[in-house]
């Protein structure tokens, strides 16, 4: 038996800091279409919706390689509600990582506005309907699980401090490598 893993693999880390950054960019592009006007505001949720349905293909590919590689065990002097709490975050991220691109994809099927992904080709739209009511419904919808995602962010970056600087222990090594191993 060899010796147990002591971080992700390359595979996982480029899925959870590529998804991290996008998400990031997705706050930066719809804070810009909310400050312009015109064309370029247009734009600006052209990407957004791109970048979006790109989140939601990565998400479906990082849990399908997360089924394939399960995650690191926790540690076993992690106390129980700290082990439910990890657990319950991560499949709370996974479900607002598919809810959220999945709601404004609707949204925007509801309404019938097209989605060019990346000016590349047409991303087909749902077959919903209901127009813009339904899509403003949907759109509701979309920003209270961004702030469900705000939430989950929040919690997972401070559980993170707290394990690095209270605990010091080694579960921040395991997502970013170049913190040294503690022995």
């Amino acid at each position: 038996m060899g010796e147990p893993r002591n971080r992700y693999s390359t595979v996982s880390l480029l899925m959870h800091w590529g998804i991290a950054l996008a998400v990031l960019i997705q706050v930066l592009l719809i804070t810009a279409h909310e400050n312009t006007e015109g064309p370029i505001s247009g734009q600006f949720v052209m990407l957004h919706k791109s970048l979006g349905l790109t989140i939601l293909v990565l998400t479906l590919a990082r849990i399908g390689w997360r089924m394939a590689h399960p995650a690191i065990p926790l540690s076993p002097d992690l106390p129980g509600w700290q082990r439910i709490a990890a657990r319950a975050t991560h499949v709370l991220f996974y479900l607002a990582l598919i809810a959220i691109p999945m709601t404004g994809w609707l949204a925007s099927s509801a309404a019938g506005r097209e989605i060019v992904w990346f000016n590349l080709f047409s991303w087909p739209l749902l077959p919903v309907g209901g127009g813009r009511e339904t899509a403003r419904s949907l759109m509701g919808l979309h920003e209270l699980a961004v702030k469900g995602l705000y939430v989950l962010i929040a919690l997972h970056v401070l559980a993170a401090l707290k394990h690095q600087f209270i605990d010091r222990d080694n579960v921040l090594h395991r997502m970013i490598p170049v913190i040294p191993r503690r022995p």
